[in-house]
């Protein structure tokens, strides 16, 4: 066999992790792993147009697949440098990203050489583990090391610098059997004695409850949870961003707690007796760290992977370090023989009927559909309108922050958020990654203008790969959030607010995409379902009404208020 130079031995090891799409932007110091992949017939490679926007598609592909997404920033410096606020994204959603860096060449560190910057440095804040090749002949171990640690509980982002010197030197054929996949391994197994504790006092408990996280949902334990729940008479809250932890469909979801869900799920939690928190920190968006987001009285279990996530934030009566799925199925059989309390069904009964009665009152609040557009009357036309396959992808914003309980999360894996670092710019490009991971299913994506403004020129991605997401941008012509504080607690002061726009929908067809524009109501439900239907990238720019506005942190603006 030919010597391979380290830019093929980087897609070599590539496939031998099982990757079959690479997010990238192409750069000079990475040019032997381009040309490499130009070979590549079971890798598909993404080329974006900036790696802010390219690390949340390889992030929307990870979360959506299970498995790791891959960016290649190509250039050193400037290339590098923009990966900052996608994999610090990623990190604080603990995604599985895989980031490959070209780097200045071995030879000009440290001397003030064209685009360089300590790239060890940069990333280690902001990532699971930040790693520098070192040697052409480490390529295989040190590719597979990235994925093993994306991967291993808790999962996250990984950055791997790549030299451009090493790139392009040569690698000995007898290393050729170092391409292997990396080895993943879960969390342990739950000591019988806590899963035994944790059981009886679910059992005894008059009003249990559990809050579902994104360790639920990202290992796939709908079924296990579900067994349990319904065992317990237990209603199923979920974690902000985790709405689709399991289905809307069951008779116990509850909907998200916190000022990010509604006031049924969040009331659940501060009147439950027992609180099983199943794969979830409990932490800023779902409780605020206030302890009266949940009852004080209480008995807390918590289910983590992650040790220092136990009694973190709320001390716990039993706290169980393990995967949320096979816990919940440890659980089920703990309790076999164990009675449910008589209590709980008369729990669960007076649930159901505030859940039907929130139901029933956001869509009589959505009204009819009159002019200008309310954002309510939006969340209940997708609720209408939107096939069950559906997977909304969310920014932050007042708008989108209004819609993240409103829609119908009917198959798991359904929403993705930017989570706890509540980035604006996130949701289209997110959007495009998890369609690739999931082809068969219906892609929507949620922004404001402003947001989509930042990431509109994915639309080239989009149109040039075929990737058919609905966008729709909710146009209220301003910064949402912030304008909103400025009306309410600064005079209506207003500076830097308002953002004008062009006709998105317009800008989407001059890119080769589908425009549809939405100025009335009426119009609403009949074109958001073209733009479902048309098989090509649609972008719907939505005239939603400016005055909408919400301000979803009054309690940062506690000494504003009047």
């Amino acid at each position: 066999m030919k010597n391979m130079t380290g830019g093929q031995a980087v897609v070599a090891a590539l496939g031998a992790q099982g990757t079959d799409h690479v997010f990238g932007l192409i750069g000079s110091a990475g040019m032997e792993i381009f040309d490499a992949l130009y070979d590549a017939r079971d890798i598909r490679f993404i080329g974006v147009r900036d790696e802010r926007t390219g690390v949340h598609m390889a992030d929307g592909y990870a979360r959506a697949s299970g498995q790791a997404g891959v960016f290649l920033a190509g250039q050193n410096g400037p290339g590098a440098t923009n990966l900052v606020t996608g994999l610090a994204q990623a990190h604080a959603a603990y995604s599985p990203v895989v980031a490959l860096g070209g780097s200045l060449s071995s030879a000009h560190i440290y001397r003030d050489a064209f685009q360089e910057v300590d790239q060890q440095s940069l990333f280690k804040p902001i990532t699971k583990k930040t790693y520098t090749l070192t040697q052409t002949a480490r390529i295989p171990e040190m590719v597979g090391e990235a994925f093993r640690t994306a991967l291993s509980p808790r999962r996250g982002p990984v950055m791997l610098n790549l030299p451009r010197d090493l790139l392009a030197d040569s690698l000995e054929s007898s290393a050729y059997g170092a391409f292997e996949r990396a080895q993943v391994f879960g969390a342990v197994t739950a000591p019988r004695a806590l899963l035994e504790q944790a059981a009886q006092m679910l059992a005894q408990a008059e009003r249990p409850l559990i809050i579902a996280g994104g360790g639920v949902k990202n290992s796939l334990s709908q079924r296990a949870v579900l067994a349990l729940a319904e065992r317990l008479n237990a209603p199923i809250a979920m974690s902000p961003g985790h709405g689709d932890a399991i289905s809307c469909q069951h008779p116990l979801y509850a909907g998200q707690v916190g000022p990010r869900g509604n006031a049924v799920a969040s009331d659940l939690a501060k009147q439950a007796d027992v609180i099983l928190a199943l794969g979830t920190r409990l932490g800023f968006n779902t409780t605020f760290y206030q302890r009266d987001s949940l009852n004080p009285s209480a008995k807390l279990i918590q289910v983590e992977i992650e040790p220092t996530a136990l009694g973190r934030f709320f001390p716990v009566h039993v706290g169980i370090l393990g995967d949320a799925d096979t816990v919940a199925q440890d659980l089920v059989a703990a309790l076999q023989g164990l009675p449910a309390h008589p209590g709980s069904a008369a729990w669960v009964a007076r649930f159901a009927e505030q859940r039907r009665a929130l139901l029933q009152q956001r869509d009589e609040a959505a009204g009819s559909g009159s002019d200008p557009l309310q954002p309510a009357y939006l969340f209940k036309t997708l609720r209408d309108v939107a096939p069950d396959d559906a997977i909304y992808t969310m920014d932050a914003g007042t708008l989108c922050l209004q819609a993240t309980d409103q829609m119908r999360y009917a198959q798991t894996p359904a929403l993705f958020t930017p989570l706890d670092f509540g980035l604006v710019g996130f949701s289209y490009a997110c959007g495009l990654g998890a369609k690739l991971a999931r082809p068969d299913r219906t892609v929507i994506s949620l922004m404001g203008d402003g947001g989509f403004g930042m990431a509109c020129s994915e639309i080239g991605t989009a149109v040039a790969n075929g990737i058919n997401t609905v966008c729709l941008v909710m146009n209220n012509g301003c910064w949402g959030a912030e304008k909103a504080y400025q009306r309410d607690f600064f005079e209506q002061r207003y500076l830097g607010a308002d953002v004008p726009n062009p006709p998105y929908d317009k800008l989407a067809e001059l890119w080769g995409a589908q425009g549809f524009r939405v100025e009335r109501a009426a119009d609403l439900a009949r074109t958001v379902d073209a733009a479902i239907r048309c098989g090509r990238p649609a972008v719907v720019d939505i005239q939603v009404d400016p005055n909408a506005l919400y301000s979803f942190r009054r309690d940062s603006f506690k000494n504003r208020a009047k």
